[in-house]
């Protein structure tokens, strides 16, 4: 179904990657870079959109032979870390119509964050750069400050505390599985965004049941 009550809803959460920005061009430049740097062999595009969303640990668990068995995982890892850290910018961008429906949810008075399994310091660059008027908190992977990264609820609770809201009113907007998976967790209903990351069928078998074609769809009446 569609969604058509939008403005029942005062408070967004939403993913990064796949959601609000088209990150997978940097995320394969910088996964094969880290793979040909150690002599691993390199992925396509496609193969690295279907690694993505559980962090950059599994997408690189995903992308190296063996995973974390491979000898070589750890400094292929911290390659890729080092890399996307001074790349994550090169060709991302915001998706067609996400700065204008931001912008006028932000015009509604309505609290607006963001939760990702990305490292933390990429997820606030990433906010800061494209989102620094219109994002007022931007949460990453910090598993060491006891936040449980996606699907746990941990990120989404957090991102609440900060904006000092409830979850009455609050929806989550996502375009995978551990997306969906994550709103169950916290409680919220979740809104699956089709532009992203996994088509509707997959996302149909994984639960989801209410749909954006566009980000136009989030704001209309």
């Amino acid at each position: 179904m569609y969604i058509t009550h939008m403005n029942e809803y005062k408070t967004y959460i939403f993913d990064l990657d796949g959601t609000l920005l088209n990150t997978l061009e940097d995320l394969a430049a910088s996964t094969n870079y880290a793979l040909r740097s150690h002599g691993l062999p390199e992925h396509s595009i496609d193969d690295v959109r279907r690694f993505v969303g559980n962090g950059v640990r599994m997408l690189m668990r995903r992308a190296v032979p063996g995973g974390e068995q491979n000898p070589l995982f750890e400094a292929t890892f911290a390659t890729f870390r080092q890399h996307y850290l001074q790349h994550s910018l090169d060709a991302t961008r915001p998706y067609d119509g996400i700065m204008e429906m931001l912008d006028d949810l932000k015009h509604r008075g309505c609290r607006l964050a963001v939760v990702s399994n990305k490292f933390c310091a990429a997820t606030e660059e990433l906010c800061r750069h494209f989102f620094a008027d219109l994002i007022e908190v931007a949460i990453g992977e910090n598993e060491a400050a006891g936040i449980r990264k996606k699907p746990a609820p941990d990120t989404v609770f957090e991102a609440l505390r900060r904006l000092g809201v409830g979850k009455d009113g609050a929806v989550y907007v996502g375009d995978s599985e551990v997306d969906l998976l994550t709103a169950r967790n916290a409680g919220l209903p979740c809104i699956s965004v089709l532009w992203g990351f996994r088509d509707r069928g997959f996302l149909t078998e994984n639960g989801a049941t209410t749909f954006v074609a566009t980000p136009f769809e989030i704001i209309s009446p």
